[in-house]
């Protein structure tokens, strides 16, 4: 095959993700097509070498990094291959390829311009009905460059989740080609599990059946820990968040959302932790006060800045140009809460915005240090805002890996249920200063999830944050949460899935993996753990 190529020092840059993690292969090959993906998985099968997927390698978990083998990397299968428009709903979807990535899907959007010489009559067609409106697909991960198959793999969400919820709510139908190269296509509402079972019929005639397992996840707002599993599920969901473990994804369509007439995003200032969770509560509809008004408006987004995260970006603001754009924090200002709301109503607007006022005041947050963007440029401000969090992080951990390059990137992906938010908070803190660790604590609050980064400044640190981080996966199952919530198990939070579900629920999860792949050879070590030569 034209791309295959024997792995050499001008590929070690595909031995590592974001995860800052790195590993080992043989060999790559960049498909531009399914024919090239099942070449490439039949010459594998025959080799018996086992297959990591990569897209943009944007991933926390570790799920693109190899364990030797061969990698299949489809950055090169990067084409929106056409459009449709559900009439009858005022629904539209794109199809793409896995490697399309979601800055370019953004800018076709805002353009609402599209390469369509190879696009048939019917895409052509729902195009023109996508310039009557303007449309955006609405999961926002943090990292703006990941690819759509990349996204589709570990169940990717985002700031805005709290209203619009995450990948697999915005995907409508997928080819997956499995490990012996055979193809499934898989439509929404097409194939339903009943009674605890399943089939599915590959492209070739094959049916596939499979028992669901018993096992029930965490009801948790956000979750990516293991296999999807509901009672009379629609099985495509089992393959979105599924971290490549059980085929490759080949093709996707993706519903967008009309954009909203109004968007208003408010940074408030709290004087303390404990307020600035209350206003978290009041924004999500709980009622803190007998006398207090709801938001009449469900946030798309709300988002959570600790203390020590507002002290880290002012120190950044004054020693590095590059955060200069950033508005200033002042003295004083202890905790942030980001609320984001979208209507195209002025008036459901303004008043989403009277009751947000009242309710900051009543908890004595201070409306003179609060940060109102109503167009795009002063919103753009407030998601830089948000986005220089992990940038700083990234900053020091490439720091302390100058001291000792066996440093990595400690951060929470752990979700509970809304109950629990402030005894999460309580144990994050309690432990952080027990420990004598330094740790900034920011993310997506309305859903209870919280990206806690320690910032070890030696490997003592380091260790004693890792196994900070398993005692935590441990106390948050406890609580009936969820070990990942939207970065996926990849390879680097196995241990942490081992503490939410029993050996017989894990053992479950891997004969829905030998399925569809008996000889275990999609993505080894991610979800389950892995040694060359076990038979997991």
């Amino acid at each position: 095959m034209e791309n295959y190529n024997t792995f050499a020092e001008m590929y070690s840059e595909y031995l590592r993700d974001e995860s800052r993690q790195t590993g080992t292969a043989q060999s790559i090959s960049f498909p531009k097509t399914e024919e090239e993906i099942i070449h490439s998985l039949k010459e594998c099968a025959y080799k018996n070498m086992e297959i990591t997927t990569q897209g943009a390698r944007t991933g926390l978990a570790a799920s693109a990094v190899p364990f030797g083998g061969h990698i299949i990397n489809l950055s090169k299968m990067n084409k929106v291959t056409g459009a449709r428009y559900d009439h009858e709903n005022d629904r539209f979807f794109l199809r793409v390829q896995p490697g399309v990535l979601l800055t370019e899907v953004r800018k076709y959007l805002a353009n609402k311009s599209f390469v369509t010489m190879d696009w048939d009559e019917q895409s052509r067609e729902a195009l023109n009905n996508m310039e009557k409106n303007q449309w955006f697909y609405s999961t926002d991960p943090t990292e703006i460059s990941a690819s759509i198959g990349g996204m589709a793999a570990c169940n990717a969400s985002g700031a805005k989740s709290f209203r619009y919820g995450s990948t697999r709510d915005h995907v409508e139908s997928l080819r997956v080609v499995l490990a012996d190269g055979d193809v499934l296509s898989l439509k929404r509402g097409q194939y339903m599990a009943r009674d605890g079972h399943f089939q599915l019929v590959t492209k070739s005639g094959r049916t596939i059946k499979g028992e669901l397992p018993k096992y029930k996840m965490p009801h948790v707002r956000k979750n990516t820990s293991g296999y999807y599993n509901k009672p009379d599920m629609d099985m495509i969901d089992l393959f979105i968040g599924s971290d490549g473990t059980l085929g490759i994804i080949s093709e996707i369509e993706i519903e967008l959302n009309k954009k909203q007439g109004a968007n208003w995003g408010v940074t408030v200032f709290m004087p303390d932790e404990d307020k600035a969770l209350d206003l978290v509560r009041a924004a999500r509809g709980e009622k803190i006060f007998e006398d207090m008004k709801t938001l009449s408006l469900k946030p798309s987004a709300i988002e959570f800045f600790s203390h020590n995260a507002l002290e880290m970006l002012k120190v950044q603001q004054k020693t590095n140009p590059a955060f200069a754009a950033i508005q200033e924090i002042k003295d004083g200002y202890h905790t942030a809460v980001y609320i984001e709301i979208e209507s195209d109503s002025d008036d459901e607007i303004w008043s989403g915005i009277d009751s947000l006022g009242t309710c900051i005041e009543k908890l004595g947050g201070d409306g003179d240090a609060t940060w109102v963007a109503n167009n795009a440029t002063s919103l753009e401000k407030l998601h830089s805002f948000r986005h220089a969090c992990p940038e700083c992080v990234n900053m020091q951990i490439d720091i302390a890996k100058k001291t000792d390059s066996r440093i990595t990137k400690l951060g929470t992906d752990m979700s509970v249920p809304d109950d629990k938010l402030k005894e999460l908070m309580k144990m994050y803190n309690e432990d952080i200063q027990k420990n004598n660790l330094h740790a900034v604590i920011f993310g997506h609050v309305g859903n209870n999830h919280l990206h806690v980064n320690t910032i070890p400044r030696n490997m003592e640190e380091y260790k004693k944050g890792k196994e900070l981080y398993l005692t935590w996966a441990e106390k948050i199952a406890a609580m009936g949460g969820a070990v990942s919530a939207e970065h996926g198990v990849g390879k680097l939070k196995v241990p942490f899935l081992q503490k939410m579900y029993s050996y017989e629920e894990l053992d479950e999860m891997r004969s829905i993996k030998k399925l569809f792949d008996p000889d275990q050879l999609l993505n080894r070590g991610a979800v389950f753990p892995y040694e060359k030569g076990e038979d997991i």
